[in-house]
Order: C-alpha cells, then sequence, then structure tokens
C-alpha cells in the first residue's frame, strides 16, 4: 500500500513520530500541498492523509487508484463525501481526540476576557505596577464566573465537558441541543436557541458547521443578547458573522469575543475583528496541544491499519 500525507506539518511539526504509520507501507511525506499539486502527488497512491487539504469531486474523479481518504481531524468537510463514496472510497475521521484541549482553550478564552491576565502581565513589563501608590491596582472590570450563566450551543463531547467545568466553577448551565433534557447530563437546562441568547452571560459555541449553524450568531442574534455578554467560539470561524460580531463589539453591545477559530484560515490582515480591543484571537491551537496530536496520529495509524485489515472503523460516508 502506498500510503500519502499531503499536508502532516500541522498535525506533525518534528515533536511526534511518523515511524508507526511507516510500517503500515510506502509512506510519503508532504509538510504542505497546494490545490495544484494534490493530483500529482496522489496520483500513485491506495491511501490519502489529509488535515485541511480538500479533497474534491474533481480531485477525486482524477485519483482511480485510490481507496482511503484519512483525514486528521473530526470535522471531515474538506473531503467530497459523497463524490468519495461513489468511487468507493472509504473515509474516516478521528473522532473525541481533543476534547480536553478544546474544553481547556474554551475556559483560556474565558478567563481571559474576565480577569485580563495578558493585559496586567503586560503593562507590568512596562512598569505600571513598579509606579504604583497602591499595592494592587486594576483599571479592567473583574467579574466572578461562579454564579454566572454559561450557554452552552451543542452538547457533542466537547460541549459536555465544557459544561462540566462550568459547572465546577460553580456556573449555571444552559444548553440548546438536540438531546432530550431528559438525556442531559445532571445540572444542565435545555432551552430554545432565542432562550440561550436571553439568559446567557457568556455564550460558548460547540456545534458542528451546518447549513443550519451556518452564521448562527449574526447581527439578529447579538441583540438578542445581555448587554455586555461574552461570546466563545473554539468550533468553527463560520458560526459567527464576524462583520457583525465587529460591529457589536465596537458599540459595547458585546462585551468580548474569545476565538481560535475563523472564517478564512489564516484570515485576512484587514479582518475587522483585529481592530477591536476585546477581540480575543489565537490561531486554531485550541487542538494542537501534544497530548491531542499524539492521540491523534495514534488514531490515524490505528485508522490505517483497520482498513487495510478489511475492517475499517471511524468511517463518515458509510
Amino acid at each position: 500500500m502506498k500510503i500519502v500525507e499531503l499536508d502532516g506539518y500541522a498535525a506533525n511539526p518534528g515533536d511526534l513520530s511518523w515511524d508507526a504509520m511507516k510500517a503500515l507501507g510506502e509512506f510519503v511525506l508532504y509538510d504542505r500541498t497546494a490545490p495544484e499539486d494534490v493530483v500529482q502527488r496522489a496520483k500513485d497512491a491506495d491511501i490519502i492523509l489529509v488535515n485541511k487539504v480538500n479533497v474534491t469531486k474533481e480531485v477525486i474523479e482524477q485519483l482511480p487508484k485510490l481507496k482511503y481518504i484519512g483525514v486528521l481531524a473530526t470535522g471531515y468537510n474538506v473531503v467530497d463525501i459523497a463524490a468519495a463514496k461513489e468511487h468507493g472510497i472509504v473515509v474516516s475521521n478521528i473522532p473525541a481526540y481533543s476534547t480536553d484541549s478544546v474544553a481547556q482553550m474554551t475556559f483560556a478564552h474565558i478567563l481571559n476576557m474576565t480577569n485580563r491576565i495578558e493585559h496586567y502581565a503586560q503593562l507590568n513589563r512596562e512598569g505600571r505596577w513598579s509606579q504604583n501608590p497602591d499595592f494592587c491596582y486594576w483599571d479592567t472590570p473583574l467579574p466572578e464566573i461562579s454564579g454566572k450563566v454559561l450557554g452552552i450551543v451543542g452538547l457533542g463531547n466537547i460541549g459536555c465537558k465544557v459544561a462540566r467545568i462550568a459547572k465546577d466553577f460553580g456556573m449555571d448551565v444552559f444548553a440548546f441541543t438536540s438531546k432530550n433534557s431528559a438525556d442531559l447530563p445532571e445540572g444542565i437546562q435545555k432551552t430554545t436557541l432565542d432562550g440561550l441568547f436571553a439568559v446567557s452571560d457568556i455564550l460558548s459555541l460547540h456545534c458542528p458547521l451546518t447549513p443550519d449553524t451556518y452564521e448562527l450568531i449574526n447581527k439578529d442574534a447579538l441583540k438578542k443578547m445581555k448587554k455586555g455578554a461574552l461570546l466563545v467560539n473554539t468550533g468553527r470561524g463560520q458560526l459567527v458573522n464576524e462583520a457583525d460580531v465587529a460591529a457589536a463589539l465596537k458599540c459595547g453591545h458585546l462585551g468580548g469575543y474569545g476565538a481560535d477559530v475563523m472564517c478564512i484560515e489564516p484570515p485576512s490582515a484587514d479582518n475587522p475583528l483585529f481592530s477591536q480591543p476585546n477581540a480575543f484571537i489565537t490561531p486554531h491551537i485550541a487542538w494542537a496541544t501534544k497530548e491531542a496530536r499524539s492521540r491523534l496520529l495514534e488514531v490515524c495509524v490505528e485508522n490505517v491499519k483497520a482498513f487495510i485489515e478489511g475492517h475499517p472503523q471511524n468511517v463518515v460516508n458509510k
């Protein structure tokens, strides 16, 4: 079997090993692959592995030897699933490998917006505390999150983990979810989407990107949120309309936006969020802890091995 990894650098920039994958067949590694190079590099492959490389219908139709596509992520929208199925190609993903890491980043954003650690650390580097007449100072609100309402959109693995952490912080947790109320973990109250907007002091997005959730947070939704509420997006960039979020920050209706994802990645330098001081953007790294990436590669190897042995797992196009 010839296995071609088309964009391996993000998952493994060199601190992990590909040896387990090399043991499964002829392995060719590319750190990055431009769209125009995908077919040429994958033309002799039985198996291709991708993270963000788009495998379109047009690409699939030019790869007659291809039998399997392994997506090194949970989301698999980079692959034309229908075209792969039509050509008898198995597609698998890596579920739940980054749950703890993404939940950690969610609260990193929440605590950054409430406690402003980076703000005070930078002021102190510039001598602000050293020059202060009192033993302490603060120039931002310092809210306590205990007793606040955390609204969660989507109660999958990550949403449930975030809810558990929030309960440990003493927060009240409400959720918009397709799950029945009777099936929710204890302490989580189900509500409508409009109800969630109305009650949330902090709103956190953990739903998949679908036609129904595309730009779920837009001008109309933001108007329904509490003045000064905080918004966190560690899901997908296109869950929000970024221009609308920037406008809500600018007028002060939205108190802060913490995001690890953007609609276009890498983003344009003139994205309106970058000019808003209460927008805090990290570069899509919630998934990228070494522990999570190690799990990612382990499951990727297990997926490929299972396919070669004739019992594919984590298949998303059955």
